[in-house]
């Protein structure tokens, strides 16, 4: 996933602010990722549990990814795909549902976890956040495809 979002900063930073910002977050929110699945290689303890605050923490970046990207990122992308042509308005079609799809089970995993405290028995934790691993990395596929889209085909 980490390897996704550098390859995509190096394509496409620097030309779109607002999808600069929205990479950025998306890296952060895989770092943060990788710590809570315990895949960080500073680490090297027998896996355990996140504390709540990080588990919070990565939920409020998550909600901060999946909100710029439903409300700045997709809106400039769908603008710009009616305007330059049919093919790129029917990709941006077919895309945005199987985006949503993953939108809900991010909102799931947040609704799950975004308030727990230490005494929540989080016994299956590490199976949601192995699903919502999966589905971020399925979502930034799409997403990559949108911009990746917008950009060979749309730069004035």
């Amino acid at each position: 996933m980490l390897t996704r979002v550098e390859k995509a900063q190096q394509k496409w930073g620097g030309s779109h602010t607002v999808i600069d910002k929205w990479l950025n977050e998306r890296q952060e929110l895989i770092v943060l990722y990788c710590k809570m699945a315990g895949f960080s290689p500073y680490d090297k303890k027998d896996h355990a549990l996140p504390e709540p605050e990080q588990i919070q923490s990565f939920c409020q970046i998550l909600m901060d990814y999946l909100s710029a990207g439903h409300f700045e990122v997709y809106d400039d992308i769908a603008k710009a795909c009616e305007s330059k042509g049919l093919e790129s308005q029917e990709l941006a079609n077919t895309i945005y549902p199987r985006i949503s799809s993953t939108t809900d089970i991010a909102l799931d995993f947040n609704d799950k976890y975004a308030e727990v405290d230490k005494e929540d028995l989080l016994a299956e934790f590490d199976n949601d956040l192995s699903v919502l691993g999966e589905t971020l990395e399925a979502r930034f596929e799409l997403e990559d495809e949108l911009i990746d889209n917008l950009f060979s085909n749309h730069t004035d």
